[in-house]
């Protein structure tokens, strides 16, 4: 009978999550030679090829698709296994502050993992903007946040004494906008953002308007979900970071013949106010780190600084 190595599976989970076999060396510390090789094994076995590899990383199979469901079950139950043999049990109750930009298409799936890993933990999840998140660091309106900030050079922002703030990862900005959007050649292009709130709206604005593009609001969505549907209906162009583009699009670098301003880097991190501080939040904050780390998609284009669209239209064709 054939089983699956853990570590075999873990390397999977990695690349899947990473884009490239190199990135998931990384991840991992190990060799890409390692890595390779511990997929190899698992091909073996499955007797299935389970990625597709080319110069821009690595892309699963349907085999790989469904091992990688699998194989996250699988590990989830070893660290359950794991941490009931140590004795180490989380179990508490946890207010948990999200932003609505981190990853939007696999948060819900990353809580109900947690859930399941850890069926004594509750959390309270709250989706708020990054600035609440951030000004109220320092408060008592949640035991850990999650936040995002735009990387923008010249500008700074102190983290409140006191508060712990655990660093994730960065990735790309992009210019977004849905194939069916026209815009006449030299006309305002139509935007669709958040309220006038979010760092984004604001950042977006104070680009284009020092590119000299002509822009007005078109769609003011309530969140992250809603404008990924007016993008999709083609109401107007956005920016977004990598891991929440909508599935499909790739980044612009200009449209109706305008170059578009190049963007920043944006980071995620958590933070722990100084009263949420206790024996259950520093249990609870590297494993977490380490789950919100490995559940994010490496970008497959914002790297690349996205593609040139002829005046007329708004997206790669």
């Amino acid at each position: 009978m054939r089983t699956f190595d853990p570590e075999c599976l873990r390397a999977l989970v990695a690349v899947a999550h990473s884009g490239s076999l190199s990135a998931a060396a990384q991840r991992l510390y190990r060799s890409q030679s390692a890595v390779s090789e511990q997929i190899r094994k698992l091909e073996l076995a499955c007797s299935a090829t389970l990625f597709l590899r080319s110069k821009r990383g690595a892309e699963l199979t349907p085999a790989g698709r469904k091992l990688l469901g699998h194989a996250q079950e699988i590990l989830d139950a070893h660290e359950r296994a794991v941490r009931s043999m140590q004795g180490v049990d989380l179990a508490g109750s946890l207010s948990i502050a999200v932003t609505d930009y981190f990853h939007p298409s696999g948060i819900a799936a990353l809580l109900r993992r947690l859930r399941t890993s850890h069926p004594r933990l509750q959390l309270h999840v709250a989706v708020r903007k990054s600035a609440s998140i951030e000004d109220e660091a320092d408060d008592e309106a949640y035991d850990i946040g999650l936040s995002m900030r735009i990387l923008e050079r010249g500008a700074t922002r102190r983290t409140p004494s006191g508060v712990q703030r655990v660093a994730l990862f960065r990735e790309p900005m992009a210019w977004v906008a849905d194939p069916s959007l026209r815009i006449a050649a030299g006309g305002a292009v139509p935007l669709v953002v958040l309220p006038a709130s979010c760092a984004v709206h604001r950042f977006v604005a104070r680009a284009l308007a020092a590119r000299g593009i002509e822009h007005y609001v078109a769609h003011r969505a309530s969140g992250v979900a809603g404008l990924q549907l007016a993008i999709g209906a083609g109401l107007g162009l956005s920016c977004l970071n990598a891991s929440a583009l909508p599935a499909g699009l790739r980044p612009l670098r200009s449209i109706a013949g305008m170059r578009l301003p190049s963007l920043p880097q944006v980071e995620f991190a958590m933070l722990v106010p100084p009263a949420a501080r206790s024996t259950l939040v520093d249990e609870v904050v590297p494993m977490l780190a380490q789950v919100l780390r490995a559940a994010v998609p490496a970008p497959a284009d914002a790297a690349d600084g996205g593609v040139e669209r002829p005046a007329g239209q708004a997206h790669a064709s």
